[in-house]
């Protein structure tokens, strides 16, 4: 039992200053605004620290059932922890663009942060790093329908049919994930494996039960879903009115959920194994916009209130940039370091277009 405790220490963490934040969330944002962004930032902290546990019980789930049901568990629990914190965010906020900006601030975060930082660097290890070509293919093409659909077309439907066109939304990006999901998990599922030789290296295993690793991440979802409740006012106090650019916020979401799936990437490309890399940077993606807009488009509805989902025109030519140099670099089925720079030199660009509120 001890060792069971040590080992989920970051979950004992995370439920320790949920029982402190949620008595003092008054007292901390009556206190100011400095103490309330102190307090959101340590609350940020505190949720990447469960999240990460949540993304090993992911792991460990992965583990057992083998490819590419492993990658799909380990990106839908990073999809799940963004929406959770999402859905909350978003009932606490006047923003009314919270939700395009984290979709688009994953889709850099995951095509152009983890597959760029991960290609340069096992291209600068291994050089030239093969995976299956018909993996990359799927989900580019997966990624930019679903983009298109949900976040370019809105911007020129008019809004007296806003709510029609959210039910379309729902209902055809779910027959999309479902569609995708059948051919991944059936008839191609091949498409998102591949077969390594052997190298020496082997990889680790892991013990731990099916039954606790279960537990333990419905357990880290939901102590993330309370903490995000009080972060999410305290973060709004403390920004309010400081000229921070209202992306960054957005982007802090993108980064909580992508945090765990950096480290699995970084570890996977290291290993000579960039297979797992396109899965989780491309699948996650994919299962972000796939599965965020309907839930958030429900949400709407159930509220009311339209949510802008529609890019901006900067937003727009970073999106089809960075998809278009995906779909060239991920033609041949092996990546390298150039490709990986092209990659992160776009997520360089934006940030710098973030911190500067375009």
């Amino acid at each position: 039992m001890l060792a069971l405790l040590k080992q989920e220490k970051n979950l004992l963490i995370a439920f320790g200053v949920a029982l402190v934040a949620f008595p003092l969330e008054h007292a901390v944002l009556e206190a100011g605004q400095a103490v309330s962004l102190v307090v959101a930032l340590l609350l940020v902290g505190t949720i990447i620290l469960a999240s990460l546990r949540v993304a090993h019980h992911a792991e460990l789930l992965a583990e057992k059932v083998g490819e590419p049901y492993g990658t799909m568990i380990l990106t839908l629990a990073a999809v799940l922890v963004e929406v959770v914190i999402l859905a909350i965010m978003v009932s606490h906020t006047s923003s009314t663009t919270l939700v395009r900006d984290t979709i688009y601030s994953a889709v850099m975060l995951d095509v152009n942060g983890i597959l760029g930082l991960a290609a340069i660097l096992g291209g600068l290890k291994y050089g030239e790093q093969p995976y299956n070509v018909d993996s990359g293919n799927s989900y580019i093409v997966m990624i930019m329908t679903a983009m298109g659909v949900s976040m370019i077309v809105p911007e020129f439907i008019p809004t007296t049919h806003w709510k029609l066109y959210s039910v379309f939304t729902i209902v055809i990006m779910v027959l999309l994930y479902a569609m995708f999901l059948r051919l991944q998990t059936t008839k191609h599922s091949y498409f998102f494996s591949y077969q390594y030789a052997e190298s020496g290296e082997h990889e680790v295993h892991h013990g731990g039960s099916t039954a606790q690793s279960v537990a333990c991440l419905v357990v880290g979802v939901v102590l993330i879903g309370l903490l995000a409740e009080v972060m999410s006012k305290t973060m709004d106090a403390g920004l309010a009115g400081t000229g921070v650019p209202p992306i960054v916020a957005a982007l802090l979401v993108a980064a909580i959920s992508a945090s765990p799936e950096i480290l699995t990437a970084v570890r996977a490309a290291l290993a000579n194994r960039m297979q797992p890399v396109v899965n989780i940077a491309l699948g996650a993606s994919l299962s972000t916009v796939i599965l965020t807009v309907p839930v958030i488009e429900l949400l709407a509805l159930f509220t009311d209130k339209p949510i802008q989902m529609a890019l901006s025109p900067v937003q727009t030519a970073m999106t089809l940039l960075t998809l278009i140099v995906a779909a060239i670099n991920l033609h041949d089925g092996e990546t390298n370091a150039i490709e990986g720079v092209t990659h992160f030199v776009l997520f360089a660009t934006f940030l710098m277009l973030a911190g500067m509120g375009v």
